[in-house]
């Protein structure tokens, strides 16, 4: 099936390892122009951008700091210029040091989000939700002028199954939510769809590196799949949804958790 993505340009945030690496081989493979950006590891992203042109796309490494309203505005600036207008949004970037301290049991002794400090909180909800925020108000209309456009957010079951010691978190992919639902009013007249996919466990590097074998194990007997995802089982569903077959599918939530 061609998924009429040929010379799309397509802003893949968080992009240098996991499923944004994922989403953005998965682009290059259908010929789109991919800018794959990075905070802190420029070397992950260099390796991503060799696999999107080794897949068949075109790639634009692109240092974007969420945490800093002028990076985003000239990392933006810097893809126009390369490409024109960016077609397709996907905002998968968040703050992992929000999920540190993740608890496997649930002892209501310790309340967990009653110590967080500010210094946790405010960086997950800047680069979860106020980073997604202001890509997206900087890249709506550019979709605005051709008519054309999507934007998918990376979310996580979390907001729904809630893991004791991921408020911040859970609290930045849900805001999410409330504004895929508002573009998809505002924007889909326009033919610019906006969507969330929510994965469950995904086996990352990062996942394997921070999750117990014990953990993992008995983890995976709970999906009814009995497997968790791959990186690439969440990247086709990102790549579908911001095709251009895509034509009636707006402000869903798909979960990609294996039934769990």
């Amino acid at each position: 099936m061609d998924l009429q993505l040929q010379q799309r340009t397509v802003l893949v945030t968080g992009s240098s390892a996991g499923i944004g690496r994922a989403t953005a081989i998965a682009f290059g493979q259908e010929g789109a122009r991919v800018a794959v950006t990075y905070q802190k590891n420029r070397e992950g992203a260099e390796q991503t951008a060799a696999s999107v042109r080794e897949a068949g796309g075109e790639a634009l490494v692109v240092h974007y700091d969420l945490g800093d309203d002028d990076s985003i505005y000239q990392a933006i600036r810097q893809i126009n210029e390369q490409w024109g207008t960016i077609d397709i949004l996907v905002h998968n970037a968040a703050d992992m040091l929000a999920i540190d301290g993740t608890k496997t049991t649930n002892d209501a002794s310790d309340p967990l989000f009653e110590t967080v400090e500010p210094a946790r909180w405010r960086p997950a909800i800047r680069t979860g939700l106020e980073g997604a925020y202001l890509t997206t108000q900087y890249v709506l209309p550019g979709m605005r002028t051709q008519q054309w456009g999507r934007i998918v957010y990376i979310s996580s079951t979390v907001v729904e199954n809630g893991i004791p010691g991921m408020a911040a978190y859970a609290s930045s992919k849900a805001g999410l939510h409330g504004l895929a639902q508002t573009l998809a009013h505002e924007v889909g007249p326009l033919n610019i769809l906006t969507n969330i996919v929510m994965p469950g466990v995904v086996l990352t590097q990062r996942t394997r590196n921070s999750m117990p074998e014990e953990i993992l194990g008995y983890a995976v007997q709970q999906v009814p799949t009995r497997r968790f995802a791959e990186p690439e089982d969440v990247a086709s569903l990102v790549v579908f949804l911001a095709s251009g077959r895509n034509q009636q599918i707006n402000g869903e939530v798909v979960r990609v958790s294996g039934g769990a």
